[in-house]
């Protein structure tokens, strides 16, 4: 797409990468525009979910016909895009704007640039078509947020579980106190047979069973997308067919509540939970996680203290505007969150660090080489670490225009050692210099050792709630 240029002002300029254009600069200069014209036109979009959900935006386009026609196609596809990821549906209607929404429903359909979403959302997530249309402005429907009361409860004996890519970990806990945990080491991503999945689940859950009176519920996390429980996307499982992703996979946790006699058994994304472990450790609600590791994971505790049954896949949501991005392999969009912060950036931001790394080097061993490097004080290192930082800082200010924030918990593996101190400070001199407002509301911090260790399982544990 040929765009028009805007006049964003960038203050604070990612080292290594200064063709970086911030969402949340570009719409807000977008915006200028609309608010300087009094024809301009209102728009809304709804999100229906099966569950009965409904997520409702609302914002501003200019009028059909002017200069800027592009601009406001682009705006409003980044927009929905964004909103696809953070809260997911499977219907889309949209008001105000039926030349945009036109575009847009064409780009989305199986055959247009966003097919991948299309796929995605349609036959994976909510296993019915994605469907995007136009309506009346009366006819969009009610917002109904769905936010679920899951977890902070510690009553009873509970086990918590949460699923990684090179180790599972296990807690037992009895009215909050945990009596035991673990971790244990497996490599799930390649294994073709879905018992090596169940049997190693399984085998956590005995472990902490063995360390309680009896087991009052059960709460687990792992990276993917589950629906009531269902595992409808997740890299755990990636291995294995889709013939036996649908008949032995989808269904694995419900039929593991049955094995353990149908008690309580909540399992959630893992970003979900660590939010949810952050708030309770902090006492803190709005908070929004970010993961940096293998990918961008994200979760968000509402300010009502609840998680919602949103996607938050934000490593998939963009956060650069600039036409000619870097891409993600696995989507093919530009200026998504997974390029920005995780491995992955890492990995890009190297050679432009002037970082010699050998081709075949896996992302972990590139990150481990690279903290090695600030570890010995290389500022080729720091600059890895400060143009994350910048990104950071930009991207929370679009975030805050979606999520209503009031602590942003960073953790992962890439924001370890002195190289996360750097990402924050440079994170919190974007937000000083230019979003001040936001940068007095929103604190950016990192969990404790304690909560390293114990914080995730507890919160896991604590996700179901017992009848009594």
């Amino acid at each position: 797409m040929n765009l028009p240029s805007l006049p964003v002002e960038v203050t604070v300029v990612p080292e290594l990468d200064p063709g970086f254009v911030p969402a949340a600069l570009w719409n807000r200069c977008y915006r200028e525009r609309v608010a300087a014209r009094s024809d301009s036109r209102q728009v809304a979009i709804a999100l229906s979910r099966p569950d009965g959900g409904c997520s409702v935006y609302r914002t501003k386009v200019l009028p059909p016909g002017s200069e800027y026609d592009s601009l406001s196609l682009y705006y409003l596809e980044r927009t929905l895009k964004f909103l696809l990821w953070q809260c997911g549906g499977s219907e889309l209607r949209i008001s105000g704007c039926d030349d945009i929404a036109s575009s847009i429903a064409d780009a989305y359909s199986p055959t247009g640039v966003r097919r991948f979403d299309h796929d995605f959302f349609g036959s994976k997530v909510y296993r019915r078509p994605l469907e995007i249309r136009t309506c009346a402005m009366e006819d969009i429907p009610e917002s109904n947020e769905l936010s679920m009361p899951l977890g902070r409860h510690l009553d009873g004996c509970r086990i918590g579980f949460d699923l990684g890519g090179s180790d599972r970990k296990c807690a037992a806990v009895i009215d909050g106190e945990t009596v035991f945990s673990e971790e244990v080491a497996w490599n799930p991503y390649f294994e073709s047979d879905p018992a090596y999945h169940r049997e190693g689940i399984e085998d956590s859950l005995q472990r902490a069973a063995a360390h309680l009176p009896r087991i009052d519920a059960i709460g687990g996390s792992s990276a993917g997308v589950y629906v009531n429980n269902e595992v409808r996307v997740a890299s755990l499982f990636r291995g294995v067919s889709d013939e036996d992703f649908e008949s032995r996979v989808r269904r694995i946790f419900p039929e593991l509540k049955e094995r353990w006699g149908g008690i309580p058994f909540e399992v959630v994304n893992d970003g979900e939970v660590t939010a949810l472990a952050g708030s309770m450790s902090m006492g803190e609600n709005a908070v929004l996680g970010i993961a940096m590791g293998t990918s961008q994971a994200v979760g968000y505790v509402t300010p009502a203290g609840n998680i919602t049954p949103w996607l938050n896949e934000l490593a998939f949501a963009p956060v650069d505007f600039r036409e000619n991005g870097p891409a993600d392999e696995w989507s093919g969009d530009r200026g998504c969150g997974v390029q920005y912060f995780s491995q992955q950036a890492v990995a890009r931001l190297a050679p432009l660090a002037g970082i010699d790394l050998p081709g075949d080097m896996s992302f972990p061993e590139r990150l481990v080489e690279v903290q090695r490097l600030m570890a010995a004080g290389d500022g080729r290192a720091a600059a890895i670490y400060s143009t994350i930082g910048t990104c950071l800082g930009y991207s929370i200010a679009h975030y805050a225009d979606f999520y209503e924030i009031g602590k942003i918990l960073l953790l992962g593996r890439v924001t370890s050692g002195e190289g996360g101190s750097i990402i924050i400070g440079k994170a919190n001199e974007v937000l000083a210099v230019q979003f001040p407002d936001l940068a007095e509301r929103i604190g950016i911090v990192t969990p404790d050792e304690k909560d390293k260790r114990h914080g995730q399982a507890v919160a896991a544990a604590s996700l179901p709630r017992i009848d009594r």
